[in-house]
């Protein structure tokens, strides 16, 4: 049986446009969620528990299943030992086949390629401006000179990292920071 899956990101969109292409490629059953690739996909994974031997999990495009190469390779190796399939609708991926096998790791590893290269991207940009003297993150909770005096107040002895937390209205690891 087709079976097919369908995840948008976030509640604002929609799956129409994934949900009308799996029923036209043959789905009898489509399984839909809203939620990050990076979240739990509770959907994804009742479904996967049921799929059996003859069954082809379909989506509309790769990235909807998984959000790396190795996510997708867990999963397929689960419909594998299910003794399902995958095809998706907008990459020539047939896993029923060797050359969709084949095409399937290749995508897979562009992706995962092109996910790096973004990733360093980011951080060069933020090494970057942290040589700028940029402040990356979130904003100090404490001035700098509360963290002046809360080391003070500890060197001193007379004050734990807890009680000084109280006096300034923080969490403790606020006052470690600023103590070591």
């Amino acid at each position: 049986m087709l079976i097919g899956y369908a995840r948008v990101s976030t509640s604002e969109q929609e799956t129409d446009l994934q949900i009308t292409a799996l029923e036209n490629a043959g789905c009898r059953k489509i399984i839909h969620e809203k939620g990050s690739s990076v979240g739990k996909r509770p959907q994804l994974h009742r479904l996967l528990d049921v799929l059996s031997y003859g069954d082809q999990l379909v989506v509309w495009k790769l990235d909807r299943l998984a959000r790396s190469l190795s996510d997708l390779l867990r999963i397929i190796d689960r419909l594998e030992g299910s003794g399902a399939s995958f095809r998706s609708l907008t990459e020539p991926i047939d896993t029923g086949s060797p050359a969709g096998r084949l095409m399937l790791q290749i995508l897979g590893a562009m992706g995962e390629f092109e996910r790096s290269l973004i990733r360093e991207r980011s951080i060069a940009g933020q090494q970057e401006a942290m040589r700028r003297g940029v402040h990356c993150g979130r904003p100090p909770v404490l001035a700098k000179s509360d963290q002046t005096d809360i080391a003070r107040l500890y060197a001193s002895g007379w004050y734990t990292l807890d009680s000084l937390a109280m006096v300034y209205e923080v969490h403790p690891s606020v006052i470690k920071r600023a103590v070591y």
